[in-house]
């Protein structure tokens, strides 16, 4: 089973839309790719690290245990996509 991260942080829309977005993403990869893909939110506000590279890109969605990340703006081709790249490597 993967992981995708998302990060975010507390009243962020844009965060919101990214999650409504990846979930039929999740999904379809699931029941078409039999890619089991939990979603996990990462609060970024919780490190200043995490801040200091997210801060101004938020929502970033990043595959657990890759290096790659995708930034905000997005669409449902492009994190099918991505995911589908990073699950690859």
């Amino acid at each position: 089973m993967s992981t995708l991260i998302l990060y975010t942080t507390s009243g962020c829309h844009l965060c919101e839309d990214a999650q409504a977005l990846l979930a039929p993403v999740l999904a379809y990869l699931q029941q078409e790719g039999g890619q089991s893909i939990t979603m996990r939110e990462q609060e970024i506000s919780e490190s200043e690290a995490l801040v200091e590279a997210y801060g101004l890109r938020i929502p970033v969605i990043q595959l657990e245990g890759s290096t790659q990340d995708l930034g905000w703006p997005f669409d449902q081709a492009q994190a099918y996509q991505f995911i589908v790249a990073a699950l690859g490597s």
